[in-house]
């Protein structure tokens, strides 16, 4: 009678668990589609945040040739922001703040001193070069 019940012990421990193996198999494939939709799902947000930053550089690196100094103003600080997130743009950004800087000074300052706007776009290189 005690081989009957040990037998009957086994096929009960191993009916558990294949029991658990099944259970084990189909939640690993209800899992498959979840983590494909959130992988999908972070990769659409971080393209919608990367078209968001180039829509900023565009009206940032357009709005440096604006009349008003506050608006100048915004637009150095925004692209030096945008540089600061986004190393892979710090380049483009420093290079367009040289050129802006480079034809505002055309017709030099004399024993002035620069405008504030110019004075931001340095500060701006100078963070970007570590020169600070």
């Amino acid at each position: 009678m005690e081989t009957l019940v040990d037998i009957s012990e086994v096929f009960r421990n191993l009916a558990l668990t294949a029991a658990a193996a099944v259970g084990a198999s189909l939640a690993w494939k209800k899992l498959g589609p979840e983590t494909t939709q959130a992988g999908t799902a972070v990769r659409q947000a971080e393209l919608a945040r990367r078209a968001h930053v180039m829509e900023l550089f565009n009206r940032a690196a357009a709005q440096l040739g604006d009349d008003k100094l506050e608006v100048r103003l915004a637009a150095i600080y925004v692209l030096r922001e945008i540089g600061r997130d986004f190393p892979d743009l710090a380049n483009p950004i420093f290079e367009l703040l040289q050129n802006h800087l480079e034809a505002r000074k055309a017709g030099g300052y004399g024993e002035e001193e620069p405008p504030v706007d110019v004075r931001a776009i340095l500060d701006a290189l100078l963070l970007k070069t570590g020169a600070r």
